[in-house]
């Protein structure tokens, strides 16, 4: 039988931390396909167009104006305000043609600059939408032209598609809010540091072994004391410039580590100080999922459980743990995960999953992977991903509707 929350003692008030919370912490719920087409009618001579090819030292902007028959591009500096200008410009060359324009659309790739030129025209009463890039068909020619007004031309056609309400010209991101953005800071620097911590040892590690040096662990505390009384297999220490080389590394190790401690300090603090604000009441209550800790349930919730995620399908498509069929005539094959959602939430589930066969091993989905893979030889990575999609699904059902997922275990509500 599925387990619900109760409602009564510390479980109850996690999920009426979460029920209080999710209408704070998310935007309002969107009616189903919002984002793969607009449910607001377009009027082709009310409405100025305006699409955005973005560059580290440029805007290229190209522009749709009713009533104007050639249709305007213009390359800007970065800057939001000569952005304001040129729309303005353009709305009072529609309004010289005798079109009165009662709304402006402006739309670009989701890319380097992620999302504060959206919120800023939504600020200024623009109507600002952000594509999703892999979302806009390109042609499969071999060699095809490519430059920033081909470019803007092809954004302007897949726009001028999505507004009309036509399905499949592209796909919407919803834009986060700056608090939502920072939210993900943390758990994303630690594992940029996790990453960089890494290399630094391997690299340690190589030099020693250059010299005939094996067995010797560079993260131990007293290591750098250690450094001087090691000899290669010819007896001799460790060259001067190698040994200099090694004690800034692990001096950098040493400062990377503690960056890393203070990073899972501050959430835990934060954890402590406030379980009900933000989506902390998720990050508890799926910590206590025997398997999951707080780094991996605070990844999840930030990345994707604290989304508006419109059913279980869109979850595992988030994640980029669906297949990619291959399909023609006859012929059926998979060519294997999508790849195309977040790597994060995907490297970060198929780990979970293979702790989960640990840790659960009475619960259902354990059980149903152990059947799956018990008498077929080598199928063992590929159900691990189906494994990871149900886990996903099961996690999400969990904080969003408090249903415990069959024979996992709990640990006590602290």
């Amino acid at each position: 039988m599925r387990q619900t929350a109760d409602g009564g003692g510390e479980e109850g008030k996690d999920m009426a931390f979460i029920g209080a919370d999710v209408n704070r912490w998310s935007t309002p719920m969107q009616k189903l396909n919002d984002l793969s087409r607009s449910l607001t009618p377009l009027k082709p001579d009310g409405t100025l167009i305006a699409v955005i090819e973005m560059s580290l030292s440029s805007w290229l902007v190209a522009g749709v104006v009713p009533g104007v028959e050639r249709q305007p591009s213009k390359k800007l500096e970065v800057d939001g305000n000569a952005l304001l200008k040129l729309l303005n410009r353009w709305r009072e060359e529609a309004q010289k043609a005798g079109q009165g324009i009662e709304r402006i659309a402006v739309a670009f790739e989701a890319g380097r600059d992620g999302f504060w030129l959206a919120r800023w025209l939504r600020a200024h009463d623009i109507e600002a939408h952000v594509i999703h890039a892999s979302s806009v068909a390109v042609s499969r020619e071999h060699r095809r032209a490519k430059t920033d007004r081909l470019d803007t031309e092809l954004l302007k056609r897949s726009f001028l598609g999505w507004l009309r309400g036509e399905r499949d010209h592209c796909k919407m991101v919803a834009i986060p809010t700056i608090k939502d953005e920072d939210a993900k800071r943390p758990n994303r620097e630690r594992e940029s540091l996790v990453g960089e911590q890494s290399r630094i040892v391997n690299r340690m590690k190589a030099a020693l072994i250059r010299l005939g040096i094996r067995g010797f662990n560079p993260k131990l505390k007293k290591a750098s004391e250690r450094l001087d009384g090691l000899r290669t297999p010819e007896g001799e220490p460790i060259p001067p410039n190698t040994l200099a080389e090694l004690r800034r590394d692990m001096a950098r190790r040493r400062l990377v580590s503690d960056q890393i401690r203070q990073i899972e300090d501050t959430r835990l603090e934060r954890l402590k100080q406030a379980p009900g604000e933000g989506p902390h009441a998720m990050v508890r209550l799926l910590a206590r999922v025997i398997g999951v800790g707080i780094e991996t349930a605070d990844m999840l919730v930030q990345e994707v459980l604290s989304r508006n995620m419109r059913d279980r399908r869109a979850i595992a498509r988030y994640a980029g743990l669906t297949g990619s069929p291959d399909e023609s005539g006859r012929k059926r094959r998979e060519k294997g995960l999508t790849r195309s959602g977040n790597a994060r939430v995907r490297r970060g589930m198929i780990e979970l999953a293979w702790r989960f066969l640990r840790f659960q091993k009475d619960s259902v989905l354990a059980q149903w992977f152990q059947t799956r893979t018990e008498n077929a030889r080598g199928t063992r990575k590929t159900m691990i991903v189906a494994l990871a999609r149900k886990l996903l699904i099961a996690l999400w059902r969990l904080v969003r509707e408090g249903v415990v997922p069959d024979g996992v275990v709990l640990r006590p509500a602290s």
